[in-house]
């Protein structure tokens, strides 16, 4: 009987997590904003097609360089970047919220991760100053920006010249961003089309800055 009733509210749990995320994803079809703090656990789910060994593909990392993070989340992708980057490498990480920050950042002391530098900030007005890194990446992110082709244009100006962006998108993500609306944002932005990765489940797409 103990364990029908541990069955019963473990069950109880689950489909609460899969109605809240499912009522959240309707009203990002709606009102796309970033994924609240409670939902946290939906950032930590598989990426099936956008893996950690393809983002470093097209983002090609290297030691000792500065990089940029927007948007990340509990940390998925943050904590395997900055390992990529050092020795001597930086890795700054930006969001809206404190709470994913702080999240993030208890994950990196807890691995040993001490290069990863937190700031609380809006995509659309970056508080870096220009030319300021190698290289960029948001993933399942640009959607929740209210105005894109200002992010990007912020990404542009804190990116040194012939720095590299990786723009990640999730084709099931109620916010994504096509491709061909990124290329249309990109072109305006000073942003050179370099490769693409795509697939069933999603895009990852390079760019440099010009």
């Amino acid at each position: 009987m103990k364990k029908q009733r541990t069955v019963l509210i473990v069950g109880g749990l689950v489909l609460v997590g899969a109605v809240s995320l499912l009522a959240y994803l309707r009203r990002q079809r709606k009102d796309p904003s970033a994924c609240p703090y409670g939902l946290r656990f939906s950032l930590d789910l598989p990426h099936p097609f956008l893996t950690r060994p393809r983002l470093r593909e097209m983002l090609s990392p290297q030691p000792g360089q500065r990089v940029l993070e927007v948007g990340p989340g509990t940390g998925y992708y943050a904590l395997q970047v900055a390992r990529w980057l050092e020795p001597g490498g930086t890795l700054d990480i930006l969001d809206i919220q404190q709470k994913m920050l702080d999240h993030t950042m208890h994950r990196a002391c807890a691995m040993g991760v001490s290069n990863i530098v937190p700031r609380r900030g809006d995509a659309q007005a970056l508080p870096y100053p220009d030319d300021h890194f190698d290289s960029a990446y948001l993933v399942a992110t640009l959607g929740e920006v209210p105005d894109k082709g200002r992010a990007l244009r912020e990404l542009r100006r804190v990116l040194e010249r012939g720095g590299r962006l990786v723009v990640g998108e999730v084709l099931f993500d109620p916010h994504k961003v096509t491709f061909e609306e990124l290329r249309r944002l990109t072109d305006a932005g000073g942003l050179d089309h370099e490769r693409t990765l795509k697939g069933a489940l999603g895009y990852l797409a390079a760019f440099r800055a010009t």
